[in-house]
């Protein structure tokens, strides 16, 4: 059994056969996670030691990477002794991740291809989870998928969520064919560490696209809930979408100063608002990235694109935070 090393001098056990990342979490420290399937690169760190890929590939590592020695945790056992350039994460140390039943309590179509569902819970087994985390919703069929809550922590318990019809989908098929309100389902959460965790920075910024703007959305019911979180601060929301229905709704901003931008890469001649994507529209406004924190929720290439654009242009590399929506059948 090899000892693992963070660079808060934490310490755990990883057996042989195990990822760092699920070694971790059995002995009580979360680490950086999004996907746990190698595709998003949210686990990425450094290591010093002998390590070994025992599921999904790391592809999304660059060359350069791989050549410093940078590895995703939810691919790889330790083989020796390591240590690892990350810390662990200590406000999710208490949420503990459960499987619930859930009924559908409402839904209602927010476009052509999204709808929002609405579950309820036991009503004495409420889901303890930070806005911005995700949860797996288990169909009849036992097909699970990973779907972002929507909303802070409600006194009713329940969880909205914003579900984009997928081609040939298995759950879409259930969402937008079969679905019926009080259906009987099952969720098992809260997954994933996207979730307010540095408001020091002046300029606090969100990227979305599509319903990547879920778990923003969850954020800002928690700024608005909680303004001194942002007293001093200045926030801007771009979201992103191709066509003006993929802008499906405003969020609610409450009185903070909050900038809402609504980004079309496909817009028709009646859009009268910014156009492109999302991290070249933030590129182009100039904000001071130095003093900045970055929060990127939606596709893997809109992440990928923004850190490594925004990485250059000054942004703290510890200071971009994101969840990136891999696509399932």
């Amino acid at each position: 059994m090899s000892t693992v090393t963070l660079s808060n001098e934490k310490t755990f056990p990883c057996e042989p056969g195990v990822t760092i990342l699920d070694s971790a979490k059995k002995h009580g420290l979360v680490l950086e996670y999004s996907c746990r399937s190698g595709r998003c690169g949210v686990c990425k760190a450094q290591v010093v030691g002998e390590t070994e890929v025992i599921h999904h590939d790391e592809s999304v590592l660059s060359p350069e990477e791989v050549a410093s020695g940078h590895i995703l945790t939810c691919c790889r056992t330790a083989l020796s002794d390591i240590r690892l350039d990350i810390e662990d994460l200590g406000q999710f140390a208490d949420i503990k991740s459960k499987t619930l039943p859930c009924r559908v309590d409402s839904f209602r179509r927010l476009a052509d291809d999204v709808i929002e569902v609405v579950l309820r819970l036991p009503p004495k087994d409420p889901l303890n989870y930070l806005p911005g985390q995700y949860v797996d919703i288990i169909g009849k069929s036992g097909v699970r998928r990973s779907y972002s809550i929507a909303n802070i922590p409600r006194q009713d318990g329940k969880l909205e969520f914003q579900v984009r019809q997928v081609k040939d989908g298995v759950m879409s098929q259930y969402w937008f064919e079969e679905l019926a309100s009080n259906d009987l389902l099952r969720l098992e959460g809260p997954k994933g560490t996207f979730a307010l965790r540095n408001t020091t920075p002046t300029n606090l910024i969100f990227l979305a696209t599509g319903t990547g703007i879920a778990p923003v959305k969850a954020i800002l019911e928690q700024l608005i809930a909680d303004p001194g979180l942002v007293a001093g601060k200045k926030v801007w929301v771009y979201w992103g979408g191709r066509h003006g229905q993929d802008i499906y709704l405003t969020p609610e901003l409450g009185s903070l100063p909050i900038a809402f931008i609504p980004v079309l890469s496909r817009p028709d001649s009646s859009w009268e608002g910014r156009t492109g994507y999302v991290q070249d529209v933030l590129v182009h406004d100039e904000i001071d990235l130095a003093d900045a924190v970055v929060y990127a929720c939606g596709s893997e290439h809109m992440i990928h694109s923004a850190k490594e654009k925004l990485v250059t242009l000054g942004l703290p590399h510890k200071n971009f935070y994101s969840d990136a929506f891999v696509s399932s059948n």
